[in-house]
C-alpha cells in the first residue's frame, strides 16, 4: 500500500552516538550476553518509532556499538525510505569499521525500493551482527545472515527474540500465515451489550477509549466493517488525532450485494484514504462499477451461503493490497463469522461501567458460536488497562479450528 503513508514532519531515522546503556567489552572485543540484550532492547525501542508508517514493510531498529558505546542508531521510518541499518550507519559519530550492529530483524539481501542492507553492513566493515529474529520473507529467509557470514562477519541470532517478534507481529504473521493479523475490536457494557434495545451505541465508552481507537487505526494497515455497520452508522473510519500527522488505514467494507451507498462518507472520501469494498462474485455489475468509478477498489470474492467467504477475503487483502494487519470494528454478524472461521488473532474489548439490559440488545459476537464451553476460544497474554472510566482488555487468541 505505497503512497497512502508518509513520514511525519521532523521524524528522523538516525541518532548519533550516546553513552546510554554503555558497558565495557570483554578482553577479546566481544560483548557479554547482558549487553547484547540491552542494546537489542534499544533497537526494539527504536523500531517502534516507525509504527504506522512502514507497512507493508516491517518495523526495524538498528544500533551500532563499539567498545560498549552506541556510536549510531536508526530505524525504518517510512515505506520506501532507507532501512534501519543504513540509517544507523549514516548516523555514526565515528567509523563503524570493526563495530557490532544490533538489528531487530534479519538484514535484507535483495534489492527492492532500496539496496540490500547486507551490502551496507559489509561495506562499512561491521565485524559482528546481532539479529533479533529471522525474516520469513521468502526473498530473505536466512539468506541475509548467510551473506554476512560469507563476508567474514560473525552473526548471532535470537537475542530478545520474543520482543523482536512482538514489535513486528503484523509483518511476521502476514508473511507466515499469508493473511493479515486480525484484531477483533468492540466496546460493550458490563452486561455484554454493544448497543441498547433501540440499537443506539453512541457512545458506549468514553473519550479516552475512543482516542485509543484512533491511535490504533494509525498503527494498523486496515480497518474493517460489515455493510450493516456501514448502513447504520455511515462511519468515516479514518484516524483523527488532533495536533498529529497521521497515517490513514485502508477502509474495508464487507458488502456481498454491493449496497454501500454512493453518498456515504466512505465513498465520498475514497480519494483521501483507500476504500476496499469486498462484494460477492454475483453482485450486480452496475453497482460494482458505480463504486469503482468513485474511487473504491471493488474486490469480487467467492460467496458461501450468500456471504463473502471470509477466509478467501483475508488472503486477498494480503495478496492484492499488502494489508498485514486489520482492526475489525464491525458488528456481531461480521465478528461472529470471523470467530467461527478461526480467523481472529487478537481481541480488544473495551468494557464500560454501564448496564444496558434488554433481551433484544445485541452482544458483540453472533455467528454459530460453540456448543460446549470446552470448545470456546481462549485468550492468552491477557492485559488490562484503564482508559478513563473504561477498561481495555486485550489478549491473543490461541489458534483454534473453525466452528463446524
Amino acid at each position: 500500500m505505497d503512497g497512502g503513508r508518509s513520514v511525519p514532519d521532523g521524524a528522523r531515522g538516525g541518532v548519533r552516538s550516546s553513552e546510554v546503556g554503555a558497558q565495557s567489552a570483554d578482553a577479546d572485543g566481544s560483548l557479554p550476553a547482558e549487553a547484547d540484550e540491552r542494546f537489542m532492547a534499544r533497537a526494539v525501542e527504536l523500531a517502534r518509532r516507525g509504527a504506522g508508517w512502514t507497512s507493508p514493510n516491517p518495523l526495524v531498529g538498528a544500533v551500532i556499538v563499539r567498545d560498549g558505546r552506541i556510536i549510531g542508531e536508526g530505524w525504518h521510518h517510512r515505506f520506501g525510505g532507507p532501512h534501519a541499518e543504513r540509517e544507523a550507519l549514516a548516523a555514526c559519530s565515528e567509523s563503524p569499521a570493526g563495530a557490532t550492529a544490533y538489528v531487530t530483524l534479519e538484514p535484507c539481501c535483495h534489492t527492492g525500493k532500496t539496496p540490500p542492507c547486507t551490502e551496507a553492513l559489509i561495506e562499512a566493515g561491521i565485524a559482528r551482527v546481532v539479529v533479533g529474529v529471522l525474516d520469513p520473507n521468502p526473498l530473505v529467509a536466512g539468506r541475509g545472515n548467510e551473506a554476512l557470514r560469507r563476508a567474514g562477519i560473525e552473526v548471532a541470532v535470537g537475542v530478545l527474540e520474543p520482543s523482536c517478534r512482538a514489535v513486528n507481529e503484523p509483518f511476521l504473521h502476514a508473511m507466515e500465515q499469508r493473511r493479515p493479523l486480525v484484531i477483533a475490536k468492540y466496546a460493550m457494557t458490563l452486561d455484554g451489550k454493544v448497543a441498547t434495545r433501540e440499537g443506539l451505541s453512541r457512545w458506549v465508552t468514553g473519550e479516552a477509549a475512543r482516542r485509543r481507537v484512533h491511535e490504533d487505526r494509525h498503527r494498523h494497515a486496515g480497518v474493517m466493517v460489515g455493510i450493516g455497520t456501514a448502513l447504520a452508522d455511515d462511519p468515516l473510519l479514518t484516524c483523527r488525532l488532533d495536533g498529529r500527522e497521521v497515517s490513514q488505514p485502508a477502509r474495508v467494507v464487507v458488502d456481498a450485494a454491493a449496497r454501500l451507498p454512493l453518498e456515504s462518507q466512505l465513498v465520498r472520501t475514497a480519494s483521501e484514504a483507500p476504500v476496499i469494498v469486498a462484494v460477492a462474485e454475483g453482485a450486480l455489475l452496475a453497482r460494482r462499477n458505480a463504486l469503482a468509478e468513485r474511487g473504491c477498489a471493488v474486490v469480487a470474492v467467492p460467496a458461501r451461503e450468500g456471504r463473502v467467504d471470509p477466509r478467501i477475503l483475508m488472503e486477498l487483502l494480503w495478496q492484492r493490497f499488502s494489508l498485514d494487519s486489520l482492526i475489525v470494528e464491525g458488528g456481531p454478524t461480521l465478528l461472529g463469522s470471523l470467530f467461527d472461521e478461526g480467523l481472529v488473532d487478537r481481541v480488544q474489548a473495551y468494557i464500560a461501567p454501564k448496564i444496558f439490559g434488554g433481551l433484544e440488545a445485541l452482544g458483540p459476537v453472533a455467528g454459530r458460536g460453540v456448543g460446549d464451553p470446552a470448545d470456546a476460544p481462549v485468550l492468552s497474554e491477557v492485559s488490562l488497562q484503564m482508559m478513563g472510566g473504561d477498561v481495555l482488555l486485550e489478549g491473543r487468541l490461541q489458534p483454534c479450528s473453525p466452528v463446524s
